[in-house]
């Protein structure tokens, strides 16, 4: 049986409340939202786009003894909160596609709930990965457009093997 590791969102107050997709997880009981950095969980694996290690499926028990962080604030404001505050152990995910309907088919325009359900996906929580999405009406283009990525993904023992077959993604294009 499949735990349930604990989502956490630093939530920067700096979208729509009733578009941001990191409060409707909240809403559900799937995320805790914080608002100081400083509240975030140690030792949690951070998912920072700057991060120069990759998110791969080696992540997974510190997932499950820590947690799974997203950072929901605005893009052009993303680098100075991250370089700044945020401690704990960051990750980049690998590149995936946007199922969202503000940025669908734009690659790593990914919504908070996009980024979260990835990292769990890539760490074997495929279940819950699949649940916190079902709750967006667009949750399943995520699903649809990543599949054989996050599958790849899955098989992955490390960052540098996400590295690789992100790569072997550029070469075939």
């Amino acid at each position: 049986m499949e735990n349930n590791p604990r989502l956490t969102v630093y939530h920067a107050d700096q979208c729509a409340p009733k578009k941001c997709t990191g409060l409707k997880l909240k809403r559900f009981g799937f995320a805790r939202i914080v608002k100081k950095i400083k509240f975030l969980p140690k030792r949690a694996i951070v998912l920072n786009p700057f991060s120069k290690i990759a998110f791969s499926a080696s992540d997974r028990n510190r997932i499950q003894d820590f947690g799974l962080v997203a950072l929901d604030c605005s893009w052009d404001k993303v680098q100075n909160v991250i370089l700044k505050h945020v401690k704990g152990t960051s990750r980049c995910l690998p590149i995936l596609i946007a199922g969202n309907p503000v940025n669908y088919g734009k690659t790593t325009k990914l919504t908070t709930v996009e980024a979260l359900s990835a990292g769990l996906y890539i760490s074997g929580f495929k279940e819950k990965a699949k649940t916190i999405l079902s709750v967006f009406s667009w949750g399943h283009n995520f699903f649809d457009l990543n599949y054989e990525l996050l599958e790849r993904y899955c098989l992955a023992k490390n960052s540098t093997e996400i590295i690789q077959i992100q790569e072997s993604i550029s070469k075939d294009k």
